[in-house]
């Protein structure tokens, strides 16, 4: 759906339009997870962030407030309600990542609820006179929720954003692409309205790991086919153009970062694109045959690297 608004706001064609009712009515209704109480409910509490961020961007393409209401009462009901306790030991905080699992809390379902939460003080007038919280108590739960990932599961001397801490308080180290897009995507964001140079200093030293440290694959990060891991690099490079179009980038990060995603970007459709179907699988140097299927998720990857280099701007 994220692609699918990517095109409508790309194009303004109604062929992309239409399939948001479709959505809509139909994401809850084959949800096999839901609720009695909310059909969109899901047991992993990132499923429904990502839901909640794709909804956000379709109230941004409409100015349809349905949207962003909904992903308003899905933050405020399930997501921000699985934070903490607070005072619990090892933990202190943290977004749980699936409601069955007792306190496993991970870096892809705290980098969303930050963007989340800074997407809703950002709109929040949009919604009108509503009870419960207020405006402000978004942006400290933005701040609250960034700062329990950056104090958990943050390397500050490398930039390398850990995976999870489980049950027993031990942090598990492996690092994801998404993880590193989301959390520089939220430490902008938190930029971008605070003013507070910290977050974008972190969001760098997050992009810079990404590039020095994972695209081992003569310069580009590995080959992903299939499965959740397909999506993981579309995720990152939709937050890290982003980064590369702030303003306030210095010129040498600038250069280096729009260098970067330009050769992925390069690679990718100069030998990972099969020219006749216009599929991508996932293997940067090696398009899928003509009478091949591809992973939708490595596909959508594609889709969202070539739309990062259309909004990518110059200097």
């Amino acid at each position: 759906m994220d692609v699918m608004v990517d095109a409508y706001m790309r194009t303004g064609s109604k062929q992309y339009l239409n399939i948001y009712p479709l959505w809509w009515e139909g994401a809850p209704k084959f949800n096999f997870s839901g609720r009695a109480e909310d059909p969109w409910w899901n047991v992993f509490v990132d499923d429904m962030e990502w839901i909640a961020l794709a909804q956000i961007r379709m109230f941004e393409s409409t100015k349809d407030t349905k949207y962003l209401k909904k992903a308003k009462q899905m933050y405020d009901d399930w997501i921000w309600s699985t934070w903490g306790p607070e005072d619990e030991a090892p933990w202190f905080g943290g977004i749980t990542w699936k409601t069955d699992v007792a306190k496993s809390k991970n870096a892809c379902s705290n980098g969303p609820a930050a963007l989340i939460a800074a997407r809703l003080y950002n709109f929040y007038d949009a919604i009108g006179k509503t009870r419960g919280k207020s405006k402000q108590a978004y942006l400290n739960e933005a701040i609250k929720i960034y700062t329990w990932e950056k104090n958990n599961l943050f390397d500050r001397q490398t930039g390398a954003v850990y995976d999870s801490m489980n049950g027993e308080g031990k942090i598990t180290k492996w690092t994801f692409s998404y993880n590193a897009g989301t959390f520089l995507g939220a430490a902008h964001e938190l930029y971008k309205i605070t003013g507070d140079k910290q977050y974008l200093a972190d969001a760098v030293k997050v992009a810079n790991f990404v590039i020095d440290h994972l695209s081992t694959n003569e310069g580009v990060l590995p080959d992903a086919v299939g499965g959740d891991g397909g999506l993981f690099h579309g995720i990152f490079f939709r937050y890290f153009v982003k980064l590369i179009n702030e303003p306030a980038l210095d010129g040498t990060n600038y250069n280096k970062f729009r260098n970067y995603i330009t050769h992925c970007a390069t690679v990718m459709a100069e030998q990972g694109v099969n020219g006749k179907t216009m599929l991508y699988s996932g293997r940067w140097r090696k398009a899928p045959a003509d009478d091949e299927g591809v992973g939708l998720t490595s596909h959508l990857t594609g889709c969202m690297l070539m739309e990062a280099m259309c909004v990518l701007k110059q200097r």
